[in-house]
Protein backbone atom coordinates (compact mmCIF):
# COMPACT_ATOMS: atom_id res chain seq x y z
CA UNK A 1 0.00 0.00 0.00
CA UNK A 2 1.57 3.67 -1.37
CA UNK A 3 2.05 5.55 1.56
CA UNK A 4 1.41 8.79 0.04
CA UNK A 5 0.33 9.63 -3.32
CA UNK A 6 -1.11 12.31 -5.18
CA UNK A 7 -4.14 11.24 -7.15
CA UNK A 8 -3.25 7.99 -7.32
CA UNK A 9 -6.61 6.81 -7.72
CA UNK A 10 -7.52 9.72 -10.07
CA UNK A 11 -5.25 9.82 -12.58
CA UNK A 12 -3.42 13.25 -11.58
CA UNK A 13 -0.99 15.59 -12.74
CA UNK A 14 2.23 13.44 -13.39
CA UNK A 15 5.26 14.32 -10.77
CA UNK A 16 8.60 13.65 -10.48
CA UNK A 17 8.39 10.04 -9.09
CA UNK A 18 9.48 9.55 -5.22
CA UNK A 19 10.42 6.88 -3.38
CA UNK A 20 8.08 5.53 -0.62
CA UNK A 21 7.56 2.20 0.74
CA UNK A 22 5.35 -0.42 -0.66
CA UNK A 23 4.22 -3.26 2.06
CA UNK A 24 3.81 -6.35 1.19
CA UNK A 25 2.72 -9.79 2.98
CA UNK A 26 4.31 -10.32 6.68
CA UNK A 27 5.62 -6.80 7.10
CA UNK A 28 8.08 -7.51 4.63
CA UNK A 29 8.94 -4.24 2.70
CA UNK A 30 10.17 -2.79 -0.67
CA UNK A 31 10.88 0.38 -2.28
CA UNK A 32 9.18 1.59 -4.75
CA UNK A 33 7.73 4.70 -7.01
CA UNK A 34 5.17 6.74 -6.63
CA UNK A 35 3.53 9.81 -7.76
CA UNK A 36 4.09 12.57 -4.77
CA UNK A 37 2.76 16.01 -4.95
CA UNK A 38 5.98 17.57 -3.09
CA UNK A 39 9.47 16.34 -1.87
CA UNK A 40 7.41 13.91 0.71
CA UNK A 41 9.68 11.55 2.41
CA UNK A 42 8.55 7.94 3.06
CA UNK A 43 5.94 8.08 6.20
CA UNK A 44 6.95 5.22 8.51
CA UNK A 45 4.24 3.08 10.53
CA UNK A 46 4.00 5.39 14.09
CA UNK A 47 4.96 2.88 16.76
CA UNK A 48 3.00 4.53 19.62
CA UNK A 49 -0.90 5.08 19.97
CA UNK A 50 -1.55 8.63 21.36
CA UNK A 51 -4.17 9.29 24.49
CA UNK A 52 -6.19 12.15 24.34
CA UNK A 53 -7.16 12.47 28.03
CA UNK A 54 -3.63 13.54 29.08
CA UNK A 55 -3.49 17.12 26.91
CA UNK A 56 -7.27 17.89 28.27
CA UNK A 57 -7.64 20.82 30.94
CA UNK A 58 -10.68 19.04 32.12
CA UNK A 59 -10.96 15.38 32.03
CA UNK A 60 -14.03 13.00 31.11
CA UNK A 61 -16.39 11.74 33.75
CA UNK A 62 -15.40 8.22 34.78
CA UNK A 63 -17.44 5.10 33.77
CA UNK A 64 -19.81 4.04 36.34
CA UNK A 65 -21.03 0.67 37.80
CA UNK A 66 -24.22 -0.47 36.98
CA UNK A 67 -25.69 -1.30 40.58
CA UNK A 68 -23.57 1.00 42.76
CA UNK A 69 -23.28 4.11 40.56
CA UNK A 70 -20.11 4.19 41.72
CA UNK A 71 -16.65 5.15 39.39
CA UNK A 72 -15.87 1.56 38.00
CA UNK A 73 -12.54 -0.22 39.38
CA UNK A 74 -10.21 -2.31 37.05
CA UNK A 75 -11.39 -5.34 39.12
CA UNK A 76 -15.03 -4.45 37.87
CA UNK A 77 -13.97 -4.65 33.99
CA UNK A 78 -11.99 -7.88 34.60
CA UNK A 79 -14.62 -10.38 33.44
CA UNK A 80 -14.87 -8.79 30.27
CA UNK A 81 -11.50 -6.94 29.50
CA UNK A 82 -7.93 -7.96 29.70
CA UNK A 83 -5.67 -6.41 32.08
CA UNK A 84 -3.96 -4.36 29.74
CA UNK A 85 -6.66 -3.05 28.26
CA UNK A 86 -8.39 -2.00 31.28
CA UNK A 87 -4.88 -0.12 31.80
CA UNK A 88 -5.40 1.50 28.23
CA UNK A 89 -8.95 2.15 29.11
CA UNK A 90 -8.12 4.26 32.37
CA UNK A 91 -4.59 5.61 31.46
CA UNK A 92 -3.92 9.00 31.64
CA UNK A 93 -0.51 8.33 29.92
CA UNK A 94 0.20 10.75 26.95
CA UNK A 95 1.67 7.85 24.47
CA UNK A 96 1.38 4.12 24.31
CA UNK A 97 3.96 1.49 22.97
CA UNK A 98 2.61 -0.22 19.93
CA UNK A 99 4.04 -4.10 20.65
CA UNK A 100 5.96 -5.20 17.93
CA UNK A 101 3.93 -7.69 16.83
CA UNK A 102 0.81 -5.62 16.79
CA UNK A 103 3.27 -3.52 14.19
CA UNK A 104 4.04 -6.09 11.92
CA UNK A 105 0.55 -7.19 11.02
CA UNK A 106 -0.02 -3.33 10.53
CA UNK A 107 2.45 -3.40 8.11
CA UNK A 108 0.10 -5.69 5.85
CA UNK A 109 -1.82 -2.27 4.73
CA UNK A 110 -0.29 0.27 6.78
CA UNK A 111 0.74 3.09 5.98
CA UNK A 112 -2.50 3.89 4.45
CA UNK A 113 -2.60 6.36 1.73
CA UNK A 114 -3.63 10.08 1.98
CA UNK A 115 -5.08 11.02 -1.34
CA UNK A 116 -6.01 14.50 -2.96
CA UNK A 117 -9.70 14.20 -4.36
CA UNK A 118 -9.01 16.31 -7.62
CA UNK A 119 -11.45 14.80 -9.78
CA UNK A 120 -13.84 15.75 -7.12
CA UNK A 121 -12.46 19.25 -6.83
CA UNK A 122 -12.77 19.71 -10.64
CA UNK A 123 -16.54 18.69 -10.92
CA UNK A 124 -17.50 20.60 -7.88
CA UNK A 125 -15.49 23.83 -9.52
CA UNK A 126 -14.27 24.35 -6.58
CA UNK A 127 -10.90 26.30 -5.19
CA UNK A 128 -10.56 24.02 -2.13
CA UNK A 129 -8.37 20.99 -2.09
CA UNK A 130 -10.00 18.18 -0.60
CA UNK A 131 -7.73 15.54 1.22
CA UNK A 132 -9.30 11.89 2.27
CA UNK A 133 -7.02 9.26 4.85
CA UNK A 134 -8.09 6.17 2.85
CA UNK A 135 -8.45 3.19 5.34
CA UNK A 136 -10.22 0.55 2.71
CA UNK A 137 -7.12 -1.25 2.21
CA UNK A 138 -7.10 -3.25 5.38
CA UNK A 139 -7.94 -6.88 4.85
CA UNK A 140 -11.03 -6.68 6.07
CA UNK A 141 -11.84 -3.14 4.09
CA UNK A 142 -12.01 -0.62 7.00
CA UNK A 143 -10.50 0.90 9.86
CA UNK A 144 -11.95 -1.78 12.30
CA UNK A 145 -8.65 -3.92 12.20
CA UNK A 146 -6.29 -0.87 13.78
CA UNK A 147 -8.11 -2.01 17.44
CA UNK A 148 -9.41 -5.26 16.07
CA UNK A 149 -5.21 -6.66 15.88
CA UNK A 150 -4.43 -5.57 19.45
CA UNK A 151 -7.37 -6.01 21.26
CA UNK A 152 -6.89 -9.98 20.37
CA UNK A 153 -3.57 -9.87 20.53
CA UNK A 154 -3.84 -8.41 24.53
CA UNK A 155 -6.50 -10.84 25.11
CA UNK A 156 -3.77 -14.08 23.27
CA UNK A 157 -1.12 -12.71 25.76
CA UNK A 158 -3.15 -13.44 28.59
CA UNK A 159 -4.21 -16.96 27.86
CA UNK A 160 -7.79 -16.14 26.50
CA UNK A 161 -9.37 -18.38 24.01
CA UNK A 162 -12.95 -17.64 23.22
CA UNK A 163 -13.67 -13.62 21.93
CA UNK A 164 -17.33 -12.57 21.60
CA UNK A 165 -18.36 -9.29 20.34
CA UNK A 166 -21.61 -7.61 18.63
CA UNK A 167 -21.28 -6.04 15.06
CA UNK A 168 -24.00 -4.03 12.93
CA UNK A 169 -23.03 -3.79 9.25
CA UNK A 170 -20.51 -6.09 9.62
CA UNK A 171 -17.03 -4.43 9.31
CA UNK A 172 -16.11 -4.92 13.25
CA UNK A 173 -17.02 -8.47 13.24
CA UNK A 174 -15.07 -9.33 10.18
CA UNK A 175 -12.65 -7.19 11.45
CA UNK A 176 -12.40 -8.92 14.68
CA UNK A 177 -12.50 -12.50 12.73
CA UNK A 178 -9.77 -11.89 10.84
CA UNK A 179 -7.66 -10.84 14.05
CA UNK A 180 -8.86 -13.88 15.64
CA UNK A 181 -8.02 -16.01 12.97
CA UNK A 182 -4.07 -14.56 13.48
CA UNK A 183 -3.67 -15.53 16.80
CA UNK A 184 -5.66 -19.09 16.78
CA UNK A 185 -8.44 -17.87 19.34
CA UNK A 186 -12.38 -19.01 18.57
CA UNK A 187 -14.40 -15.80 17.51
CA UNK A 188 -18.27 -15.95 18.31
CA UNK A 189 -20.17 -12.47 16.85
CA UNK A 190 -23.86 -11.68 17.15
CA UNK A 191 -24.90 -9.51 14.21
CA UNK A 192 -27.82 -7.27 14.09
CA UNK A 193 -30.73 -9.09 12.33
CA UNK A 194 -31.34 -6.15 9.72
CA UNK A 195 -28.11 -6.44 8.75
CA UNK A 196 -27.92 -9.98 9.04
CA UNK A 197 -30.26 -10.65 6.60
CA UNK A 198 -29.52 -7.82 4.57
CA UNK A 199 -25.46 -8.11 4.26
CA UNK A 200 -25.11 -11.73 3.70
CA UNK A 201 -21.70 -11.19 2.27
CA UNK A 202 -20.29 -9.81 5.34
CA UNK A 203 -21.69 -12.73 7.35
CA UNK A 204 -19.73 -14.98 4.73
CA UNK A 205 -16.41 -12.81 5.45
CA UNK A 206 -16.65 -13.66 9.34
CA UNK A 207 -17.37 -17.34 8.60
CA UNK A 208 -14.35 -17.03 6.41
CA UNK A 209 -12.17 -16.11 8.67
CA UNK A 210 -13.59 -18.77 11.20
CA UNK A 211 -16.39 -17.27 13.14
CA UNK A 212 -19.60 -17.99 14.82
CA UNK A 213 -22.26 -15.73 13.73
CA UNK A 214 -25.79 -15.21 15.55
CA UNK A 215 -28.49 -13.41 14.32
CA UNK A 216 -29.58 -10.79 17.28
CA UNK A 217 -31.68 -11.06 18.89
CA UNK A 218 -31.01 -14.80 19.51
CA UNK A 219 -32.55 -17.49 21.36
CA UNK A 220 -29.07 -18.48 22.82
CA UNK A 221 -28.83 -15.63 25.89
CA UNK A 222 -31.16 -14.47 27.91
CA UNK A 223 -31.03 -11.10 26.94
CA UNK A 224 -31.93 -11.96 23.42
CA UNK A 225 -34.91 -14.27 24.62
CA UNK A 226 -36.10 -11.40 26.34
CA UNK A 227 -36.22 -8.86 23.45
CA UNK A 228 -37.89 -11.65 21.42
CA UNK A 229 -40.50 -12.56 23.81
CA UNK A 230 -41.74 -9.01 23.42
CA UNK A 231 -41.30 -8.67 19.73
CA UNK A 232 -40.58 -12.08 17.82
CA UNK A 233 -39.48 -9.40 14.78
CA UNK A 234 -37.55 -7.64 16.23
CA UNK A 235 -34.50 -5.99 13.58
CA UNK A 236 -32.25 -5.94 16.62
CA UNK A 237 -29.95 -2.72 17.59
CA UNK A 238 -26.29 -2.48 18.69
CA UNK A 239 -27.35 -2.41 22.09
CA UNK A 240 -28.89 -5.47 21.96
CA UNK A 241 -26.19 -7.36 20.55
CA UNK A 242 -23.84 -5.83 22.92
CA UNK A 243 -25.75 -7.54 25.69
CA UNK A 244 -25.98 -11.10 23.94
CA UNK A 245 -22.06 -10.96 23.56
CA UNK A 246 -21.63 -9.16 27.15
CA UNK A 247 -23.91 -11.78 28.84
CA UNK A 248 -21.89 -14.77 27.12
CA UNK A 249 -18.46 -13.17 28.12
CA UNK A 250 -19.37 -12.61 32.46
CA UNK A 251 -20.65 -16.62 32.56
CA UNK A 252 -17.64 -18.06 31.12
CA UNK A 253 -14.29 -17.63 32.57
CA UNK A 254 -11.94 -18.58 29.67
CA UNK A 255 -13.94 -15.89 27.37
CA UNK A 256 -13.36 -12.38 27.04
CA UNK A 257 -15.29 -9.47 24.48
CA UNK A 258 -13.90 -7.23 22.27
CA UNK A 259 -15.81 -3.68 21.39
CA UNK A 260 -15.60 -1.92 17.75
CA UNK A 261 -15.86 1.60 19.18
CA UNK A 262 -17.28 4.17 22.21
CA UNK A 263 -14.14 2.75 24.45
CA UNK A 264 -11.32 4.87 25.12
CA UNK A 265 -9.04 2.32 24.45
CA UNK A 266 -10.49 1.82 21.05
CA UNK A 267 -10.27 5.21 20.03
CA UNK A 268 -6.87 4.92 21.38
CA UNK A 269 -5.36 2.29 18.93
CA UNK A 270 -7.21 4.38 15.98
CA UNK A 271 -4.57 7.33 16.48
CA UNK A 272 -2.50 5.70 14.16
CA UNK A 273 -4.47 7.09 11.69
CA UNK A 274 -4.38 10.70 12.86
CA UNK A 275 -0.79 10.14 13.40
CA UNK A 276 0.22 8.90 9.82
CA UNK A 277 -2.25 11.64 8.61
CA UNK A 278 -0.14 14.41 10.51
CA UNK A 279 3.23 13.62 9.27
CA UNK A 280 2.23 13.25 5.41
CA UNK A 281 0.29 16.59 5.86
CA UNK A 282 3.36 17.76 6.82
CA UNK A 283 5.31 16.08 3.83
CA UNK A 284 3.55 17.97 1.40
CA UNK A 285 3.54 21.56 2.77
CA UNK A 286 -0.62 21.32 4.05
CA UNK A 287 -1.81 22.08 6.46
CA UNK A 288 -6.02 21.35 7.39
CA UNK A 289 -8.37 23.99 7.88
CA UNK A 290 -11.32 21.64 7.92
CA UNK A 291 -11.23 18.42 9.19
CA UNK A 292 -14.42 16.34 8.55
CA UNK A 293 -15.46 12.38 9.93
CA UNK A 294 -18.53 10.56 10.27
CA UNK A 295 -19.30 9.44 13.61
CA UNK A 296 -21.46 6.64 14.46
CA UNK A 297 -19.79 5.24 18.10
CA UNK A 298 -16.76 7.28 17.10
CA UNK A 299 -13.80 5.48 16.75
CA UNK A 300 -12.52 6.38 12.67
CA UNK A 301 -13.25 10.19 13.69
CA UNK A 302 -11.51 10.33 17.24
CA UNK A 303 -8.80 8.30 15.15
CA UNK A 304 -8.41 10.81 12.73
CA UNK A 305 -9.30 13.73 14.75
CA UNK A 306 -7.79 13.27 18.35
CA UNK A 307 -4.09 13.95 17.45
CA UNK A 308 -4.97 17.04 15.05
CA UNK A 309 -6.82 18.69 18.37
CA UNK A 310 -3.38 17.80 20.23
CA UNK A 311 -1.99 20.21 17.69
CA UNK A 312 -4.53 22.43 17.96
CA UNK A 313 -4.31 22.50 21.91
CA UNK A 314 -0.77 23.54 21.25
CA UNK A 315 -1.52 26.01 19.40
CA UNK A 316 0.38 24.76 16.21
CA UNK A 317 -2.91 24.72 14.08
CA UNK A 318 -5.96 25.66 14.19
CA UNK A 319 -8.79 23.44 11.89
CA UNK A 320 -12.08 23.41 12.39
CA UNK A 321 -13.40 19.62 13.54
CA UNK A 322 -16.70 18.59 12.36
CA UNK A 323 -18.27 15.39 13.13
CA UNK A 324 -20.98 14.30 10.92
CA UNK A 325 -23.56 11.23 11.63
CA UNK A 326 -27.30 10.68 10.22
CA UNK A 327 -30.30 12.20 10.64
CA UNK A 328 -32.01 8.61 11.57
CA UNK A 329 -29.41 8.55 14.69
CA UNK A 330 -28.25 12.08 15.23
CA UNK A 331 -27.16 11.20 19.33
CA UNK A 332 -24.90 14.68 19.12
CA UNK A 333 -26.89 16.81 17.66
CA UNK A 334 -30.36 15.61 19.40
CA UNK A 335 -29.33 13.30 22.44
CA UNK A 336 -28.84 14.61 25.66
CA UNK A 337 -25.40 14.37 27.25
CA UNK A 338 -26.20 11.82 30.31
CA UNK A 339 -25.10 8.68 32.10
CA UNK A 340 -26.67 5.85 30.01
CA UNK A 341 -25.98 2.12 29.73
CA UNK A 342 -23.50 0.96 26.55
CA UNK A 343 -26.07 -1.82 26.12
CA UNK A 344 -29.72 -2.20 26.21
CA UNK A 345 -30.46 -4.71 29.06
CA UNK A 346 -28.17 -2.85 31.40
CA UNK A 347 -25.26 -4.98 31.69
CA UNK A 348 -22.76 -2.28 31.43
CA UNK A 349 -20.73 0.12 32.93
CA UNK A 350 -22.82 3.30 32.81
CA UNK A 351 -20.93 6.08 30.14
CA UNK A 352 -21.36 9.87 30.11
CA UNK A 353 -22.10 10.38 26.66
CA UNK A 354 -24.51 12.06 24.42
CA UNK A 355 -26.64 9.49 23.81
CA UNK A 356 -30.44 8.27 22.11
CA UNK A 357 -31.14 5.96 25.41
CA UNK A 358 -30.36 2.30 25.52
CA UNK A 359 -33.71 1.28 24.15
CA UNK A 360 -33.21 2.99 20.66
CA UNK A 361 -34.10 0.71 17.63
CA UNK A 362 -32.91 2.35 14.32
CA UNK A 363 -35.79 1.89 11.32
CA UNK A 364 -34.20 -1.01 9.52
CA UNK A 365 -34.72 1.05 6.01
CA UNK A 366 -31.62 3.03 7.03
CA UNK A 367 -29.25 2.37 4.95
CA UNK A 368 -26.39 4.68 5.99
CA UNK A 369 -24.88 2.50 9.29
CA UNK A 370 -23.67 4.94 12.24
CA UNK A 371 -26.76 2.83 14.13
CA UNK A 372 -25.42 2.99 17.84
CA UNK A 373 -27.71 5.08 20.04
CA UNK A 374 -24.63 6.38 21.82
CA UNK A 375 -21.77 8.27 21.63
CA UNK A 376 -18.17 7.65 22.58
CA UNK A 377 -17.42 9.25 26.16
CA UNK A 378 -14.32 10.68 24.84
CA UNK A 379 -15.63 12.72 21.49
CA UNK A 380 -19.36 13.60 23.66
CA UNK A 381 -17.03 14.90 26.08
CA UNK A 382 -14.92 17.32 23.78
CA UNK A 383 -17.74 18.23 22.12
CA UNK A 384 -18.84 19.77 25.31
CA UNK A 385 -15.91 21.58 25.51
CA UNK A 386 -16.42 23.37 22.37
CA UNK A 387 -13.21 21.65 20.82
CA UNK A 388 -15.54 20.22 18.07
CA UNK A 389 -18.59 20.72 16.52
CA UNK A 390 -21.33 18.45 14.62
CA UNK A 391 -24.02 18.24 12.03
CA UNK A 392 -26.59 15.60 10.66
CA UNK A 393 -27.10 14.76 7.25
CA UNK A 394 -30.07 12.92 5.86
CA UNK A 395 -29.15 9.58 3.68
CA UNK A 396 -30.41 11.11 0.49
CA UNK A 397 -28.02 13.52 0.24
CA UNK A 398 -25.17 11.23 1.55
CA UNK A 399 -25.29 8.97 -1.14
CA UNK A 400 -26.00 11.71 -3.81
CA UNK A 401 -22.27 12.49 -2.63
CA UNK A 402 -21.42 9.09 -2.82
CA UNK A 403 -21.99 8.50 -6.36
CA UNK A 404 -19.92 11.75 -6.96
CA UNK A 405 -17.21 10.40 -5.55
CA UNK A 406 -17.35 7.11 -6.63
CA UNK A 407 -17.70 8.56 -10.39
CA UNK A 408 -14.70 10.73 -9.95
CA UNK A 409 -12.65 9.24 -7.32
CA UNK A 410 -13.32 5.82 -8.55
CA UNK A 411 -14.00 4.30 -4.79
CA UNK A 412 -17.18 3.63 -3.78
CA UNK A 413 -17.62 4.47 -0.45
CA UNK A 414 -18.87 2.55 2.97
CA UNK A 415 -22.15 3.66 3.53
CA UNK A 416 -20.65 5.16 6.78
CA UNK A 417 -18.20 7.61 5.42
CA UNK A 418 -21.23 8.50 2.99
CA UNK A 419 -21.98 11.62 5.63
CA UNK A 420 -17.91 12.69 5.74
CA UNK A 421 -18.12 12.91 1.70
CA UNK A 422 -21.72 14.74 2.33
CA UNK A 423 -20.46 17.26 4.35
CA UNK A 424 -17.15 17.63 2.46
CA UNK A 425 -18.85 18.90 -0.41
CA UNK A 426 -21.00 21.30 1.18
CA UNK A 427 -17.98 22.83 2.53
CA UNK A 428 -16.61 22.75 -0.49
CA UNK A 429 -19.17 24.69 -2.42
CA UNK A 430 -19.22 27.07 0.14
CA UNK A 431 -15.43 27.94 -0.30
CA UNK A 432 -16.60 28.29 -4.01
CA UNK A 433 -19.01 30.82 -3.12
CA UNK A 434 -16.64 32.18 -1.11
CA UNK A 435 -13.96 32.00 -3.13
CA UNK A 436 -11.99 30.83 -0.27
CA UNK A 437 -9.42 27.81 -0.96
CA UNK A 438 -9.31 26.18 2.42
CA UNK A 439 -7.53 22.48 2.83
CA UNK A 440 -10.10 19.94 3.80
CA UNK A 441 -9.47 16.51 5.31
CA UNK A 442 -12.06 13.71 5.39
CA UNK A 443 -11.88 11.07 6.86
CA UNK A 444 -12.77 7.51 4.58
CA UNK A 445 -12.91 5.01 6.61
CA UNK A 446 -13.37 2.25 4.24
CA UNK A 447 -15.46 0.71 1.34
CA UNK A 448 -18.69 -0.14 0.25
CA UNK A 449 -17.95 -3.22 -1.77
CA UNK A 450 -20.59 -5.56 0.41
CA UNK A 451 -22.76 -2.49 0.57
CA UNK A 452 -23.97 -2.39 -3.12
CA UNK A 453 -27.57 -3.45 -1.92
CA UNK A 454 -27.78 0.56 -0.36
CA UNK A 455 -26.60 1.93 -3.94
CA UNK A 456 -29.04 -0.01 -5.52
CA UNK A 457 -31.37 1.44 -3.11
CA UNK A 458 -30.51 5.06 -4.29
CA UNK A 459 -29.99 4.18 -7.85
CA UNK A 460 -33.25 2.77 -7.85
CA UNK A 461 -35.13 5.72 -6.32
CA UNK A 462 -36.64 3.61 -3.43
CA UNK A 463 -34.12 5.42 -0.66
CA UNK A 464 -36.35 8.02 1.68
CA UNK A 465 -35.05 10.10 3.85
CA UNK A 466 -35.67 9.35 8.00
CA UNK A 467 -35.63 11.77 10.54
CA UNK A 468 -36.11 11.33 14.47
CA UNK A 469 -38.60 13.31 15.88
CA UNK A 470 -39.54 14.93 19.35
CA UNK A 471 -41.99 12.09 20.01
CA UNK A 472 -39.41 9.10 19.55
CA UNK A 473 -37.11 10.86 21.54
CA UNK A 474 -39.19 10.82 24.42
CA UNK A 475 -39.96 7.67 24.34
CA UNK A 476 -36.76 6.57 23.72
CA UNK A 477 -35.28 8.62 26.92
CA UNK A 478 -37.87 7.50 29.01
CA UNK A 479 -35.55 4.62 30.56
CA UNK A 480 -32.51 6.86 30.89
CA UNK A 481 -31.07 6.08 34.42
CA UNK A 482 -31.36 8.74 36.85
CA UNK A 483 -27.49 9.16 38.10
CA UNK A 484 -27.02 12.06 40.31
CA UNK A 485 -23.44 13.63 39.51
Amino acid sequence: MLSLVDDKWTGGYMRKPKLVHLNHSAGHRVRAKAMSSADAKAIQIPRQWYNLVADLPIKPPPPLHPRTHQPVKPEDLSPLFPDELILQEMSNERYIDIPEEVLDIYGLWRPTPLIRAKRLEKILDTPARIYYKYEGGSPAGSHKPNTAVPQVWYNAQQGVKNIVTETGAGQWGSSLAFACSLFGLNCEVWQVRASYDSKPYRKLMMQTWGAKVHSSPSSLTEAGRRILQNDPSSPGSLGIAISEAVEIAAQNADTKYCLGSVLNHVLLHQTIIGEECIKQMEAIGETPDVIIGCTGGGSNFGGLAFPFIREKLSGKINPLIRAVEPTACPSLTKGIYAYDYGDTAGMTPLMKMHTLGHDFIPDPIHSGGLRYHGMAPLISHIYELGFMEALAIPQIECFRGAIQFARSEGLIPAPEPTHAIAATIREALHCKETGEAKVILMAMCGHGHFDLPSYEKYLQGNMVDLDFSDERMQISLADVPKVVS
